[in-house]
């Protein structure tokens, strides 16, 4: 078995504290950009000496036949729930390359986040964190031969580092537990400093709250009452919401700052279990869907808790990115407004038509989730802005350097923003013709696209038609001939090669226009076109520039040709 001290995966930049944390161990661990190179228009900063909510979840929530995330239910509840840090079990996705995990962590959780996952593992455990991991490996577990004990030393906010152990134990019996129990203490106590913060955190197996390795875990961490519970009080975690094997177990230290879970307008007092199919409302965790806890083979149930640590004295500040001017959005069209924010815990979103007049967007949102979906209103601008604030302090601020345009669907200003904005290089079943590339005109006039071509890596298999024409707001997608063209798909056209030809291994999508000039080009991987039947869609839905992620991460159908993502027209 193997005993290991390895780097972890994140970020490409460093900042300053990582750094030299990363060379006087010898690891090559990324790291986000510090502040000073992340721009100096940051209009208002404070001294403060404040606390940092953090929120870890041990989550085995793998569906499918392959003990994967590939299905997508997992990523949902990921996406809706915001851990910041999660022990994850069964961390396989794709082909399980450095690229496909790094999508996976990208899509579930964000660019920003940093993992850690044990080798040569069949269902291999790990560590995800939005904070820097400074160091990472595995321990031995003697009683399995598929899994060990993934580590991860992370520089959470704060004078202390987080230690967190991700588990997997053996159901074979209460026992063998207790002497996998007995190793991971051991390791623990010969490895982790006492004046750090600990968790241990994963799939127990454990029958009930009885078991000896309940009262080994206890040298280390508390395993005393209360308990997370979903809405119901529940506070079992296996499928059948029977058995308790699920947990986030926590040193003396970290326990003494346990808060409150709060999601939307819901609190739960010792943490929470998370079964969609009894969380209500379940918009609260969206875009997690109702049946999500209850897809095939749904491992377990999420646990969560949260903790307000002493943060460390910082310079807060808030850098707007989107929009920050020169965009052209159409009213009444979901966007995403994205900021970068540190020493912050709440913000408030507001904008202006005017570039006087201020409206309220929200009073206060997560500043750590970096991004907030927002509904453009129906009045048309060309001198809007949007303002980030902090919710506790209005001179920590930043506004959009530049105008952006707000116009309506049927045009009326604003250039032309034609782009792909959903794939489907796997067909359902063996038809080719079904294969499609939805292209989408978000800007606010229509985009002539005589003589445009649509290109995969071998060559041309689309020329637009002579007078065809893309209007502001619309969709046109092109499939591989019009007999895959499904019934009430509307604004369709087949393929002038009459074939797509995608690449289910991975293959780049090209839309020239009648220059030759690229207008958007994309390069996807197998882990988005190995799902049959199930497409590959921008995230957020219909953005320019967006990553593509699987459509079952953001609605419960596999595809929406000429459709939103969420099944309303265009």
């Amino acid at each position: 078995m193997r005993k290991t001290e390895t780097s972890s995966s994140g970020p490409t930049l460093l900042d300053r504290r990582l750094l030299a944390a990363v060379l006087s161990l010898t690891l090559a661990a990324c790291g986000g950009a510090t502040q000073e190179e992340a721009g100096d228009d940051i209009l208002g900063t404070r001294e403060a000496a404040a606390s940092v909510r953090l929120r870890v979840m041990a989550a085995n929530i793998t569906s499918g036949n392959g003990q994967s995330y590939d299905p997508g239910e997992g990523t949902r509840i990921f996406q809706g729930t915001k851990p910041d840090v999660v022990a994850i079990q069964e961390f396989n996705y794709g082909d399980n390359s450095a690229t496909a995990i790094r999508n996976f962590v990208n899509t579930a959780f964000g660019t920003g986040f940093y993992y850690y996952r044990e080798t040569g593992a069949q269902i291999p455990n790990g560590i995800i964190s939005r904070y820097p991991i400074i160091a990472s490996g595995e321990w031995t577990d003697t009683q399995v031969s598929n899994r060990d004990f993934a580590w991860a030393r992370i520089d959470v906010p704060g004078p202390k580092d987080l230690w967190v152990v991700s588990v997997h134990l053996l159901t074979a019996s209460s026992s063998v537990r207790n002497t996998e129990a007995t190793n991971l203490v051991n390791y623990i106590k010969a490895n982790v400093p006492t004046s750090d913060y600990l968790v241990i955190a994963g799939d127990l197996n454990t029958d009930s709250r009885s078991e000896s390795c309940f009262t080994t875990f206890s040298q280390v961490v508390s395993t005393a009452s209360p308990y997370p519970a979903d809405r119901n009080g529940n506070v079992n975690t296996n499928a059948a919401r029977a058995k308790p094997y699920d947990h986030v177990l926590v040193d003396a230290d970290l326990r003494a700052y346990q808060t409150a879970t709060v999601i939307g307008a819901s609190s739960f007092a010792a943490g929470t279990v998370i079964d969609t199919r009894v969380y209500s409302p379940i918009s609260e965790i969206s875009p997690a869907l109702a049946a999500d806890s209850g897809a095939t083979n749904m491992q377990h149930m999420a646990i969560i808790k949260d903790f307000l640590i002493p943060s460390d004295t910082t310079t807060a500040g808030i850098t707007v990115g989107s929009p920050n001017g020169g965009e052209s959005w159409t009213t009444g069209s979901s966007r995403s407004i994205t900021w970068t924010a540190t020493g912050v815990t709440n913000v408030k979103l507001e904008y202006t038509l005017n570039g006087s007049t201020w409206t309220s967007i929200t009073s206060s949102t997560s500043a750590s989730t970096g991004s907030y979906t927002w509904t453009v209103p129906s009045t048309t601008s060309t001198t809007a802005k949007v303002r980030v604030s902090d919710a506790s302090n209005s001179a920590t601020t930043d506004s959009s350097d530049a105008n952006f345009s707000i116009t309506t669907s049927g045009g009326g200003g604003g250039a032309a923003v034609v782009f792909i904005n959903e794939i489907l290089a796997n067909e359902a079943g063996s038809d080719v013709n079904g294969e499609f590339v939805e292209i989408v005109n978000s800007g606010g006039t229509a985009a002539d696209l005589s003589g445009w071509t649509l290109s995969d890596a071998t060559g041309v298999r689309h020329t637009f038609a002579s007078g065809t024409s893309l209007a502001a707001g619309k969709a046109i997608t092109v499939f591989g001939a019009a007999a895959g063209i499904p019934s009430g798909v509307t604004n369709a056209v087949g393929a002038s090669t009459s074939m797509l030809n995608l690449s289910n291994s991975g293959d780049t999508v090209t839309l020239k226009n009648a220059s030759g000039t690229t207008v958007d080009s994309t390069t996807y991987s197998s882990s988005l076109a190995g799902t049959d039947g199930v497409s590959m869609n921008r995230s957020p839905d219909v953005t320019s520039g967006a990553t593509f992620v699987l459509h079952t991460t953001l609605s419960s159908s596999t595809t929406s040709p000429g459709k939103r993502a969420n099944g309303t027209a265009y």
